[in-house]
């Protein structure tokens, strides 16, 4: 049989052809059916492998762990450089670019050619590259590799070609910006020290030049030591030897006076007429002790001394505070005078950068305002007035305020979603914010011709909720909501909350939204779900709870109980505002051995509350703890507003809520769905197994007859009473008796380390909920089940046991998707696991998949016996496999849709469509009420017994798309106002907008296409023959990770993103492979969680903590890119030096007349050696010729960079000409010099 099975895999392939044919096909259940004519599924399909492909559009979010920052105070752009080696350039808001050293190596510091659309960046790796800033997509012109040396600090003069490095020997170095090549000039640390000391001064930690001459080079060294060095003259006009170590220096702009900040909290202003001893030492935050002594004050890292004409001088500096106060937090001191001011930091303070109106050094400063980079914020601060205060920052900079945990992403919006939505939000914005513009304001932007409204939406670790506008590929936030303040406050005092409360409780899971009804679903940890509905209006409320028992009951639970006979439909919670919707508790919350049992991890508010407008919570619904066991994580939701239902799905079972009449329509175990159509042999246990349950979801019986029986019965003769829908203690039989699903946790990391006794925990960063944080878009099948963990023996009955793993909490604290960076295993001791399963080990942390590990552990231990008797091999094919009866299944993604559930349909109908972790796709038919007054009075009856069809491995994503091959959209609401006032002229009513597939096709003959993708593989099937029309393995090495039916270039394609790192997309519905990227590796499950497509041919994922990376894989926006990006670079005119007057420039002496070139040029320094430094050309603009594609554009691009490259040749050539012209004419010079002075000298004088 499975011969025959793989046989018929084989037969249906893709068609190669744009045009379908007439393809093989095979049913789902193994027996070929009549194949379609070619005329019922005649489809043109219009993309090709031309429309597709795949680039970086934009980043936006906060530069993760930042190093450096730099401002052109011309063009008014801000440099943030990263630890990873990126590079965020920022001016007005729209202009945000992003760039990267292929190296990967930190970002030391960064100079500013200041109005020269270029930016100098030295890196870690001892590298300085020049980036071109003056076109949309920098990109390298030149890097110079220090080969023997540590750059420790850099010094770009203004208006300057020459680069100062200094290193951690203490040389300095000078660099021509303009060829990048070193020059022979070199200012040795034993030439700059005096000769008498003995010890070395240290790495290079300050170079500038005086303001009062440029030919005057100060140089501080880490250890306390600080030289003038004249450049002309090569030698040093003074030196200051200080007991206390160097971390910063500033001039005073008139070129007299310096101030030093040192290790021991201290600041020394020195005067150039006297460097003997320091004009003036102050310690800001140090105070006199009873002793005398001054208190003791960590060091200020960095000061700026800034000179205003309208009051006293500026001193800013971060550090300085005294050690005895302890916990206080990072600071930044303002001194104005005699004025002290403290600015306290949230995150620790990288570096700051005092905004100035001048570039020039030499001129009164007039600073305006201080940029702070904390490791996790960036900071404006006013200072033109008093109080200080902040400027609002325009850019997205707080997407990581709280840890992400998943993403969605809308794309073609309706038009007037966002603007309510930023009238909602703007309501809520902080205030006491500087009323002047944002300082940083360089750069041009403007909005292009190709946008549409997009929307991204953010989940996180403490409950909230972010909705973004990613329009024209900005990001500005548009509103914010918490779901915490649907659930009340634990109080430290319970022991039910000290229990159960985790660090992050609310955490959110995944959320669905409909941007047509405005109806917005939360899935959070605590397995809870909250439904929110939109209005204009505040309101007030009551919540209403839901109780769901979902879970599966341990074999091992022997013991009965006194609620034996517990339903699997839960009751409503008893503060439930309608009388009608309460109904009786469970027997207890407690058994009498103080088991939790039927109660929920969180308590929602039971008392009318009033909600502002914007989204407000109408309905709570609750996994409850089963006889001590926590709830199972819930792994999959769909919403649909026309249907007014909701569906929810974990490792148990799938549950189905009217969310109109508040009422729980199903509650069932994947096992019990199938009816007698289950497509596994699962195996019989011996009757000895069967042991009778306790309560919850499962009944066993002893009677192993009767089950076969029962599952032998017709799916189609189950009968499901009216009553059933109103009263939840009234259940059908095949409900009511469902069998129990064993489980056992499988941690993946145990699985590579197998023996006797042998634990191994999970790492550091690990033990924050890997399997817990489960992302929208990921395959969620690998949710924790169970585990062993030992209970007090409750009497002659024996141990009863829970699944919870050795002392692993009911749930954990909730682990961000953006702090999972792990690496995969490279090897594995179990032979025939696939590379797929050692991958999931870092994604989830458990599995579902396979119950043969043998877990020998002094708390909790398997017989061998017992472990070989509950596993199970699970084939990857569509053939049958031999299943173990009781193996958990998880249902990993829901649909509703109008379409057919069983084969001999005549007409769609509205239907759930359940995909499981083993491949199968399940059908539920629903009969809905239509009218309005029906639809809230008369119950929804379901019956799950539709069509099952198969795939390999997890199913992931359904989709539906009618016989000429545009996708049928689900059906909604369109969206009403519940709050607005009562209109007599016009009642409001439910619009309910329907896309039936036989609406737009009655040329076409009945039915629709149903595209089904899993983690290996996708299927096209037609409904309602339910035959396959076409299969494409998608991988076999790797597996999918996130698909989506996407709309691209008016047509339809799946896309798909592996965890090898590939981007895929493939036609519908011939599934045709059009693009296959190796993009990007997977490094860390954060890019797993977070990575989610959509329409446009756009995708998102969250590329560090606290970035998000948005891409394209349509060749039309690639196209386009370039004029959607903002410039850097906006042609300005330097401003001039102001009239120094005729006395200063006098007695200033001569600033002006000092040629660096004349000093620093080969002709007068020689050249530097060549094992010292490597010139690496760059890529020019190479980079954005790149970006452009084959056709007009490309070929203006690589014309265009051919004549820059043509020209910045011959730029060099006449460079060199010159040189050439330079040093003949210095030869003639010495030759006729020489000639002369041996002229009149005899023979005998040489």
């Amino acid at each position: 049989m499975k011969k025959f099975r793989k046989v018929l895999d084989g037969l249906t392939t893709s068609s190669p052809g744009g045009t379908i044919g007439s393809p093989s096909c095979g049913s789902a259940a193994g027996t070929p059916t009549a194949a379609p004519t070619p005329r019922e599924i005649d489809v043109q399909e219009t993309l090709v492998s031309e429309n597709f492909q795949l680039c970086k559009t934009v980043r936006h979010g906060f530069p993760y762990q930042p190093t450096a920052l730099a401002f052109d105070p011309v063009q008014k752009i801000l440099a943030i450089g990263s630890r990873s080696g990126g590079v965020r350039i920022l001016g007005r808001p729209g202009v945000d670019c992003y760039c990267q050293h292929e190296s990967g190596a930190a970002v030391l510091q960064l100079q500013f050619l200041i109005n020269e659309g270029a930016l100098v960046t030295a890196c870690a790796d001892d590298t300085l590259h020049l980036w071109n800033l003056r076109q949309r997509r920098p990109a390298v012109l030149h890097s110079l590799k220090f080969n023997r040396e540590r750059i420790t600090f850099c010094h770009l003069p203004f208006q300057s070609k020459w680069l100062y490095v200094g290193t951690e020997r203490g040389n300095t170095h000078i660099v021509n910006i303009e060829s990048f090549i070193l020059s022979g000039y070199v200012i040795m640390w034993n030439k700059a020290i005096e000769l008498s000391t003995k010890t070395h001064p240290g790495p290079v930690v300050h170079l500038s030049d005086s303001p009062k001459d440029e030919g005057k080079l100060l140089i501080g060294f880490e250890s306390g030591t600080i030289v003038q060095w004249d450049l002309r003259a090569k030698k040093a006009d003074f030196r200051i030897y200080y007991d206390e170590a160097i971390h910063s220096v500033s001039w005073h702009h008139e070129g007299k006076q310096f101030m030093c900040s040192h290790s021991d909290g201290s600041l020394t202003l020195w005067n150039l007429r006297n460097t003997t001893r320091p004009f003036q030492v102050t310690f800001p935050h140090g105070k006199i002790q009873k002793d005398g002594r001054k208190e003791s004050c960590k060091p200020i890292l960095k000061v700026e001394y800034k000179t205003s004409r309208s009051s006293e001088p500026f001193v800013i500096f971060s550090g300085g505070l005294s050690y005895d106060k302890a916990g206080r937090r990072p600071t930044l001191t303002i001194m104005h005078g005699k004025a002290i001011t403290v600015l306290e930091m949230d995150y620790p303070i990288v570096e700051f950068m005092v905004l100035c109106e001048t570039p020039y050094n030499n001129e009164v400063q007039e600073p305006y305002a201080v940029v702070v980079l904390l490791e996790k914020d960036l900071i404006v601060v006013d200072l033109t007035q008093s109080n200080f205060p902040v400027f609002e920052n325009p850019y997205p900079m707080d997407i990581h305020e709280s840890p992400v945990t998943c993403t969605a992403y809308f794309a073609d919006c309706p038009p007037d979603i966002i603007p309510i939505l930023y009238s909602i939000g703007a309501k809520h914005k902080k205030t006491g914010y500087s009323q002047k513009e944002w300082p940083i304001s360089g750069g041009t932007w403007t909005l292009g011709s190709h946008t549409y409204p997009e929307i991204i939406i953010t989940g996180h670790a403490d409950g909230s909720i972010k909705f973004w506008d990613a329009s024209a590929i900005t990001l500005q936030m548009l509103y914010k909501l918490k779901t915490s303040k649907v659930f009340e406050k634990p109080k430290p005092g319970e022991g039910r909350a000290a229990e159960l409360v985790e660090e992050d409780p609310f955490a959110v899971q995944m959320v669905s939204w409909c941007p047509q009804s405005r109806i917005f679903c939360v899935v959070g940890i605590s397995a809870h779900i909250i439904l929110y509905r939109f209005s204009k209006y505040d309101a007030n409320t009551q919540i209403v709870s839901l109780e769901v028992r979902l879970q599966c009951e341990s074999e091992d639970v022997i013991s009965p109980s006194e609620n034996e006979n517990n339903p699997c439909f839960s009751e409503q919670g008893s503060h439930s505002p309608q009388p009608h919707h309460q109904h009786p508790a469970s027997p207890g919350n407690r058994t009498p051995e103080g088991i939790k049992d039927s109660i929920p991890c969180l308590k929602v508010k039971d008392r009318v509350v009033r909600v502002p407008p914007g989204y407000q919570s109408e309905l709570v619904i609750q996994l409850l703890w089963v006889d001590g066991e926590p709830p199972q994580q819930i792994t999959s939701l769909d919403i649909n507003s026309a249907y007014g239902l909701l569906a929810f799905g974990n490792c148990n079972g799938v549950a189905v809520v009217d969310y109109l009449q508040k009422t729980i329509l199903l509650c069932m175990s994947t096992l019990d769905l199938y009816g007698a159509a289950d497509p596994y042999q699962r195996l019989t246990r011996s009757p000895r197994r069967n042991r009778q349950s306790t309560s919850g979801l499962t009944e066993l019986t002893d009677n192993q007859q009767s089950i076969d029986m029962e599952r032998s019965k017709s799916p189609t003769s189950v009968h499901y009473p009216t009553s059933l829908h109103n009263d939840p203690r009234i259940l059908p039989e095949p409900v009511a008796s469902l069998r129990a699903s064993h489980c056992s946790p499988v941690f993946y990391l145990l699985d590579n380390v197998k023996g006797p006794g042998r634990k191994l925990s999970l790492p550091t960063d690990l033990k924050t909920d890997l399997d817990h944080v489960n992302g929208h878009c990921t395959s969620p099948t690998s949710q924790p089940c169970s585990a062993g963990k030992p209970r007090i023996p409750m009497g002659p009955e024996g141990p009863r046991l829970t699944r919870r793993g050795p002392g692993r909490p009911p749930f954990r604290k909730a682990q961000s998707a953006a702090c999972m960076e792990i690496s995969l295993p490279v090897s594995h001791t179990e032979v025939g696991h696939a590379s797929r399963r050692a991958m999931l080990q870092q994604l989830h942390g458990v599995t579902m998949y396979s119950h043969d590990e043998h877990h020998t552990t002094a708390s909790y231990c398997w017989s061998e016996r017992e472990s070989r008797e509950n596993s199970f091999s699970r084939s990857r094919s569509s053939s049958v496999s031999s299943i173990d009866r009781d193996t958990k299944e998880a249902v990993t993604t829901l649909q509703f849709g109008e379409s057919y559930g069983r084969k001999s349909d005549a007409l769609p109908t509205p239907c759930l469509w359940v995909g499981t972790s083993l491949g199968v796709v399940l059908l539920i038919p629903m009969s809905i009420p239509t009218d309005q007054e029906e639809r809230m009075e008369e119950p929804v009856t379901i019956g799950p017994s539709g069509a099952v069809l198969m795939l390999k491995s997890s199913v992931l994503r359904f989709a539906f798309l009618d016989l000429v091959g545009a996708l049928i959209q689900s059906p909604y609401e369109v969206w009403r106002d519940l709050n607005a006032p009562e209109d007599p002229d016009r009642p409001r009513r439910r619009k309910l907008v329907h896309f039936s597939p036989s609406s737009s096709q009655d040329a076409c003959g009945d039915g629709h296409l149903a595209v089904v993708c899993s983690e290996r593989q996708a299927k096209v099937f037609l409904m309602p023959s339910q035959s396959c029309l076409f299969v494409h393995n998608i991988t076999e090495s790797s597996f999918v990770l996130r698909a989506d039916v996407v709309s691209v270039c008016n047509s339809v394609c799946l896309a798909c993103f592996c965890a090898n790192g590939h981007v895929m997309t493939l036609s519908l519905p011939s599934l045709r492979p059009l693009m296959d990227v190796n993009y990007l590796p997977l490094t860390d499950m954060r890019i797993a969680r977070t990575f989610c497509f959509t329409n446009g041919g756009q995708a998102l994922y969250l590329s560090s903590p606290t970035e998000i990376q948005r891409i394209t894989y349509s060749q039309e926006m690639c196209d386009n890119l370039q004029e959607m990006l903002g410039e850097l670079f906006t042609p300005i005119e330097t401003p001039e030096a102001q009239n120094r007057g005729f006395l200063k420039g006098f007695f200033g002496g001569n600033a002006h007349t000092f040629d660096r070139e004349e000093l620093f040029g080969e002709a007068a320094a020689g050249k530097a050696s060549r094992s010292l430094a490597q010139h690496i050309p760059g890529q020019g603009g190479v980079e954005g010729m790149k970006v452009a594609a084959s056709g007009a554009v490309g070929e203006l691009a690589r014309a265009r960079i051919a004549l820059d490259e043509r020209g910045q040749r011959l730029g060099e050539l006449e460079e060199r000409t010159a040189l050439m012209m330079t040093s003949a004419e210095t030869f003639s010079k010495h030759a006729h010099e020489l000639m002369l002075k041996c002229k009149d000298k005899k023979w005998y004088q040489f």
